[in-house]
């Protein structure tokens, strides 16, 4: 009788899971969450399949010095166009640090919108102006930004510089308008429990300077103060780790032979970045305690600049040698490199440090009807040693992650489908004039 009880109690979780599930779909955070916290999860259909589209993969993915993790996602629509997803994952063990470097910008540039709509001050919006003050120690100021159209930094603009190339005085200015609190305490309550974004970025503070935020200033084009925000000092209790990797590093030209201490290092796993970038760009099909509060606008901003080339930014105006199409996608493209194929499109974000690079991307192909989900992190530090700008990007992890991209592509590309997806409303006019009449193909 207790076995039947308990075969009773198994059938009945299953049907509620199954019940909640016909309407929403579950993000990777999820599925993880429903087996357990942490555990690795690698798929066989997913490791045969890589290895058998392309050998060239199989030195990086089979050797565990790479520390590789990939998620893949098909997407299948039904005849009314509606999404469901299927994920695949390679080695991903969400305990596994990796330094998430600029793929925190992402969240950042998210919560950003997020606590401007949430703030529902009459006159503050994106576009507003932002005046940055320095009021601690290890602060700078920011009073006008001469790469945008009329001189004045803002929320908009940040983002814009973010998603296009990556910069990092952009998020740390999102960063002091968030606060540390915000930020984490907010991507915890979406259910990103592990996510700690709790550091500025190319800037060596204390964790007191990065607890402290900037005093910042909103005024209207008459000047007027339309919203002000003091100085911050957070008092975020930081989720304890001891994350030591390597066996040395540099500091001040000197090397340590010891491991690289990360444990109050910014962390986000691959899994949250994965569930974060697909609650973005599907919000209607995940659950509501995984979406943001952006309007439709939000939306389409983010959107356009995800997907948008430096070149074709007028503000600011990027040099095709500096910031070719590819520099800030690795993905099908390596990094390097311009587009030949304007119907390709990457919503994306990417991130390079410390010898990792990592990137979350929504990859379309409006002229063969293609759309996936693919996320990964690949790790390049063959002597162990951090800060020495000695990683092998260039003849490992750019390649590798160029190869991947095109595998899946292929994949994608040879993929049955029975509904084609309508992918136009993803279709944007990407002149600075056509935005700013919020111009998008319909």
């Amino acid at each position: 009788m207790k076995l039947r009880g308990y075969f009773f109690n198994v059938f009945v979780a299953i049907s509620l899971i199954s019940c909640k599930t016909t309407r929403f779909n579950m993000t990777p955070n999820e599925e993880f969450k429903a087996k357990a916290p942490f555990y690795s999860r690698t798929d066989a259909y997913f490791d045969t399949l890589l290895l058998r589209q392309s050998p060239n993969l199989e030195s990086v993915l089979r050797n565990p010095d790479h520390l590789v993790q990939v998620i893949y996602t098909q997407i299948d629509r039904n005849k009314k166009g509606k999404p469901s997803f299927a994920h695949h994952y390679y080695k991903v063990q969400p305990d596994q640090y990796f330094y998430p470097a600029s793929t925190v910008k992402l969240p950042a540039a998210i919560l950003a919108l997020q606590k401007l709509n949430e703030l529902g001050v009459e006159g503050l919006d994106k576009k507003t102006t932002m005046i940055t003050e320095a009021a601690f120690s290890g602060q700078t100021p920011v009073y006008n930004d001469p790469t945008s159209e009329d001189g004045r930094p803002s929320i908009a603009h940040y983002i814009k510089k973010i998603l296009l190339v990556s910069d990092n005085d952009a998020f740390n200015r999102l960063y002091e308008f968030l606060g540390q609190e915000y930020l984490n305490n907010t991507l915890h309550r979406l259910g990103f429990d592990s996510a700690q974004i709790i550091h500025r970025l190319d800037i060596s503070l204390s964790e007191e300077q990065n607890r402290a935020t900037n005093p910042v200033r909103f005024y209207d084009t008459a000047s007027r103060i339309v919203y002000e925000q003091p100085l911050v000092v957070s008092k975020l209790p930081y989720q304890q780790r001891r994350t030591l990797m390597g066996k040395g590093y540099l500091k001040n030209d000197e090397l340590v032979e010891a491991p690289f201490d990360f444990s109050q290092k910014n962390r986000l796993t691959l899994v949250d970045l994965h569930s974060i970038l697909m609650s973005v760009l599907f919000p209607e099909q995940v659950r509501k305690e995984q979406r943001f509060n952006l309007t439709k606008d939000d939306y389409t901003f983010l959107y356009r600049y995800m997907s948008m080339w430096p070149r074709e930014s007028a503000f600011p105006q990027y040099d095709t040698i500096t910031y070719p199409d590819a520099y800030a996608k690795f993905l099908l493209f390596g990094g390097s490199g311009n587009s030949e194929d304007s119907s390709i499109r990457i919503f994306n974000k990417i991130g390079d440090a410390y010898g990792f690079l990592t990137e979350t991307a929504y990859i379309v192909d409006f002229k063969n009807d293609v759309e996936f989900l693919l996320s990964a992190t690949v790790y390049c530090n063959a002597d162990g040693i951090f800060n020495d700008n000695k990683y092998e990007y260039a003849t490992i992890g750019l390649p590798f992650l160029k190869e991947l991209g095109k595998v899946i592509y292929d994949i994608e590309r040879q993929r049955p489908r029975k509904n084609r997806p309508d992918l136009s409303p993803l279709q944007f006019s990407y002149s600075e004039a056509a935005h700013n009449s919020s111009s998008i193909k319909q």
